[in-house]
């Protein structure tokens, strides 16, 4: 009797369920249409909030100069963790392009210290995180858009950190450098 039952609950149609695909025509609807329309009154979650310069790192067509929002010392040490955690295992923690991967025999990438990337503009390391670029691959699906922006800032911090000299510093700041402690 057992044997029966389990036979009988075993239909393939179950298994085969029939589906529709998209703008395919459909006989369970009456307008003979596979594809729904929205129910009225249904807003998009995301409907106003799309940033071009904070999506896409352009602005038109142009890769972007600016930063999308305000970089603060909060941003920066979000954009140091990130880059710790994801770049400096091929670029090195001063961007050097001496990561620990690097070392182990994988291909070198270019230092951020070059005139070529000391001139890029900030939108062109949001867009290579973004996009990847050469043997780097796409960290899109790894690193949220913000912390991307924090890593780009990081790396603007990282280059002028090399070339500072201690004119850079604000006056009242020197002496903590140089030995003397705070003034």
């Amino acid at each position: 009797m057992c044997a029966v039952l389990l036979l009988a609950s075993c239909r393939r149609d179950m298994q085969d369920t029939p589906r529709a695909r998209t703008f395919q025509e459909s006989k369970f609807f009456d307008d003979r249409m596979s594809a729904r329309p929205l129910p009225a009154g249904t807003v998009s979650q995301d409907y106003g909030s799309y940033d071009e310069l904070l999506e896409t790192g352009k602005i038109g067509q142009r890769v972007s100069e600016v930063f999308p929002f305000e970089i603060t010392a909060e941003v920066f040490a979000r954009g140091r963790e990130r880059f710790n955690i994801f770049c400096a295992p091929c670029h090195g923690r001063t961007g050097d392009g001496d990561g620990m991967v690097v070392r182990r025999g994988f291909r070198r990438p270019p230092s951020y210290h070059i005139e070529r990337l000391r001139n890029a503009p900030a939108g062109h390391f949001f867009d290579v995180i973004t996009n990847g670029y050469g043997s780097m691959y796409s960290y899109a699906d790894r690193v949220p858009v913000r912390d991307r922006w924090a890593i780009a800032a990081y790396i603007r911090a990282l280059q002028l950190s090399q070339g500072a000299t201690i004119a850079d510093v604000p006056a009242d700041k020197r002496a903590e450098l140089t030995g003397g402690g705070p003034q």
